[in-house]
């Protein structure tokens, strides 16, 4: 990358500011059927047939970029920074989960998520969920070079 490109990408990430674009109580939500594939004994065998947590994070994940996406300029998004999750109650193969994601809080470059899923009315998991923004390019350049060591 030139120094002048560099500078260019800088400047254009130090001015885009989430607030210009995304408010508060923008939602989402998604709906999925558990799948023997979903489940946590899928990945350990002596585990219950339940749907495993980390892919319920992933809906939720899931739930808060699809609330906010259709607003973000072109070349925009948003990557997953944190999670409080809980995990109240399972949900079988067969089940229908629906998550939901809603913005509670909007900076310059984090987006704040309140998000649960739920089986019919039963609640299985809840929590908050922060996403920050990046430019995909600028993200993709900076980091092309990593070894992964």
């Amino acid at each position: 990358m030139t120094t002048t490109h560099a500078l260019i990408v800088e400047i254009a990430e130090a001015l885009m500011d989430a607030r210009d674009v995304l408010t508060v109580g923008m939602s989402a939500e998604r709906q999925i059927t558990v799948t023997p594939e979903q489940t946590v004994q899928h990945f350990v065998p002596y585990m219950p047939a339940v749907f495993a947590t980390p892919l319920m994070i992933l809906e939720m994940e899931m739930a808060s970029g699809e609330a906010v996406h259709p607003k973000l300029p072109d070349g925009w998004v948003t990557v997953g920074t944190g999670v409080d999750i809980r995990h109240l109650t399972p949900a079988l193969v067969g089940h229908v989960v629906r998550t939901v994601s809603r913005v509670t809080a909007v900076e310059q470059r984090t987006v704040s998520f309140e998000v649960a899923c739920y089986v019919g009315t039963r609640r299985v998991g809840d929590g908050r969920h922060i996403r920050g923004l990046i430019d995909v390019d600028a993200f993709t350049k900076r980091f092309k070079d990593w070894s992964g060591s």
